[in-house]
């Protein structure tokens, strides 16, 4: 059974290109011009993921996100914009969208982020089949497992593995959920403190209020070296969480 995705884009040419993407991948596609379009469509049809356009006229993307949230929780959802803002991916993050490209993105960019997202969605039900009693809001990947026999439950703030466990503090869980939630995406020092500690500061104060954070939270996963091998310092930018070999 094909996959039905929802472009939404007020560009006609982008639209178009969006949708010729997916359907060479053997999606189903359909597409609509606007905001209150794509609520309405999804509203009446069953919508696996959308690629929503941030800004268009009317109700901008963030807007669709907060509605299709409520009324189909069940969809992914990629927000596609030419104005990226740190503002606006934290947004994104705290609304649950699954991934955040910026325009132009490449025709692998898009078809990667999709299939990631679709497997998530489909992890995601096979949770609700085994567990019917769970809710789209206790969905939420919290827990994480590794090939080492490794769990972050996070939820808990507590990693595992036999019999060694370790306990985290709130700012040390919510910077590894963001990292984990978020694998091969580099996040600059300054999204990760606006994201973990919740405030702003300048490029330059960023790395100096976030390098204790990570040493402590290190310090933690020196006994689970699959996990902690996998978070990477990139070169004056930040940080990244490698997802192969999890």
């Amino acid at each position: 059974m094909k996959s039905v995705i929802l472009v939404v884009d007020d560009e006609p040419v982008a639209r178009q290109s969006l949708s010729d993407i997916l359907r060479l991948e053997g999606h189903g596609v359909n597409s609509v011009p606007n905001g209150q379009s794509a609520v309405e469509y999804v509203r009446t049809h069953p919508v696996d993921l959308m690629i929503v356009d941030l800004r268009m006229p009317g109700m901008d993307g963030l807007e669709v996100v907060q509605v299709v949230n409520q009324v189909s929780p069940d969809t992914e959802v990629i927000l596609l914009t030419a104005h990226g803002s740190t503002e606006t991916a934290i947004q994104a993050l705290r609304l649950r969208i699954h991934d955040y490209l910026l325009k132009p993105a490449l025709p692998s960019q898009i078809v990667a982020s999709v299939k990631k997202g679709l497997a998530r969605r489909e992890a995601r039900q096979k949770g609700r089949r085994a567990n019917p009693d769970l809710s789209p809001a206790q969905e939420a990947p919290a827990e994480f497992r590794f090939k080492d026999g490794s769990v972050a439950d996070l939820s808990r703030r507590v990693i595992r593995r036999n019999r060694k466990v370790a306990h985290l503090t709130p700012a040390e869980g919510r910077l590894l959920r963001v990292l984990l939630e978020n694998p091969g995406k580099v996040f600059s020092h300054r999204d990760l403190v606006l994201l973990v500690q919740g405030y702003d500061t300048s490029s330059q104060e960023a790395p100096e209020v976030l390098r204790p954070l990570v040493s402590r939270l290190r310090h933690k996963l020196d006994e689970f070296p699959n996990l902690m091998n996998r978070i990477s310092s990139v070169r004056g930018t930040g940080y990244v969480y490698e997802e192969n070999g999890n």
